[in-house]
């Protein structure tokens, strides 16, 4: 077996697995590039001086800087960072130190930090307002200062993601395309066989004599198609074995027929008489299933024809015959079918509804990807009981469709037989006013 044979017969459970491997690792090897390619990042550093200026003036703030007012202000936990920012700040402002509140605002999905104070001595002044006012805070911070009405002034940095952040969103939303790229191609790579496998299953509803499926891809979808192509198989030979043996009884019940025949001729005239006339009649219905199972078990070649074209030859040759058969004018309608036979299917429905109501209507349309062709006429109809019952072999309704009117029962049985071998349909209902409607669905 050659290396290209046995990697596209290797196990799907494998292949998945090894592509989520990949995908896995493409998606870490970006991430583990990220920790050489971003920069180590730098806060923003602040002055003590500058959040007194902003504090004093608020008219007036600094470049970076946004200034809020609240009518109260929760402290943090005891920092020892705050704490000495605290004091620099109420000494640069000249004021009280609990008029002061600094808080560091701790980032998502962190935990604040706790800190023991016993033991750890307060935090000295610095030695004059100028050398508080040169105290650098780093980082986001939260600097409060109480108002002679009570309310509170905050002064904090302005929003804004810092450079380095702005590059690790980047470098994440790139990866997240790289590896929606390489799962999209091997959804599709493995989505390839089930499709096909959906196609295979609406051919073979379409037409049961339609090509197998290629035995490709892993190891399981080719033992799958392998399956459905042996199915496919047996459903044909399944069905042809039927024809035939259905073929071969009504063949060889023509010699005993005849046998009959030839014995009742010394019969008495009336007796004889009414056997001949059974015998006629067996004989047509023999004649009738030989003439079904041939056509039933013909093999056709499927083409694309237009449907509107082959039903206006069925009505021409009804109209040559003198029936009232009409057809509503459209649009082409086009369909991959045997020709042969739809027109035999086209003419049985035809033929009935001029037989048993003197003429026919044929509307052909196309709809949810479907051919529609109504046979309507306006007969005497047939009973809501029989409506299913007449497509049954050798049935024939006993209010209008008898055996004066002629046929064997086998025309209806044949048409839905031939719709369906296309993939589609005839269903019979009553129409308003009176007649019938002979309604054929097929599949575009």
């Amino acid at each position: 077996m050659s290396k290209g044979t046995a990697a596209s017969r290797s196990p799907l459970f494998l292949r998945i697995f090894v592509r989520m491997l990949a995908c896995v690792a493409v998606v870490q090897l970006l991430n583990f590039g990220l920790l050489f390619a971003i920069q180590t990042p730098n806060p923003k550093l602040h002055t003590v001086g500058q959040i007194a200026q902003a504090m004093r003036n608020p008219m007036a703030v600094p470049e970076g800087f946004e200034v809020l007012r609240a009518p109260a202000v929760e402290p943090q936990p005891w920092n020892p960072r705050a704490e000495r920012t605290e004091v620099a700040l109420a000494t640069a402002l000249g004021v009280p130190r609990d008029r002061v509140i600094l808080r560091f605002p701790v980032g998502f999905l962190q935990r604040p930090q706790v800190y023991n104070r016993a033991g750890v001595p307060p935090a000295p002044a610095p030695a004059s307002a100028a050398a508080a006012q040169d105290v650098i805070v780093a980082g986001r911070f939260e600097a409060s200062l109480k108002l002679p009405d009570g309310s509170w002034r905050t002064v904090t940095p302005g929003e804004g993601l810092e450079p380095w952040r702005l590059f690790v969103i980047a470098w994440l939303v790139l990866s997240a395309l790289a590896a929606a790229i390489f799962a999209w191609a091997m959804a599709q790579r493995f989505a390839r066989p089930i499709g096909a496998f959906a196609r295979a299953a609406e051919r073979l509803g379409r037409d049961p004599r339609a090509p197998p499926i290629e035995l490709d891809g892993p190891a399981e979808i080719a033992e799958a198609a392998r399956a459905f192509n042996d199915m496919q198989a047996r459903l044909n030979r399944y069905v042809d074995d039927r024809a035939t043996m259905i073929a071969a009884v009504a063949h060889d019940l023509r010699t005993p027929l005849m046998r009959l025949g030839l014995r009742v001729e010394d019969a008495d005239p009336a007796i004889r008489a009414a056997c001949e006339g059974d015998i006629r009649e067996m004989q047509a219905m023999i004649s009738a299933v030989m003439a079904y199972v041939r056509d039933s078990s013909r093999i056709g070649v499927r083409r694309p024809l237009d449907l509107r074209s082959l039903a206006e030859t069925v009505v021409d040759d009804a109209a040559d015959r003198g029936a009232d058969v009409s057809l509503e004018l459209g649009d082409p309608v086009v369909i991959e079918a045997d020709p042969v036979a739809l027109k035999a299917m086209l003419a049985n429905l035809v033929g009935n509804a001029v037989k048993y109501a003197g003429g026919a209507e044929l509307v052909l349309s196309a709809r949810d990807r479907e051919a529609v062709i109504a046979v309507r006429d306006r007969g005497p109809g047939i009973a809501d009981e029989d409506m299913e019952r007449v497509f049954d072999p050798f049935f024939r309704g006993e209010r209008s469709r008898n055996r004066d009117t002629g046929g064997m029962g086998l025309g209806l049985a044949s048409a839905r037989a031939t719709a369906r071998a296309h993939g589609g349909d005839i269903t019979l209902h009553r129409r308003s006013g009176g007649g019938l409607c002979a309604t054929v669905t097929l599949p575009l």
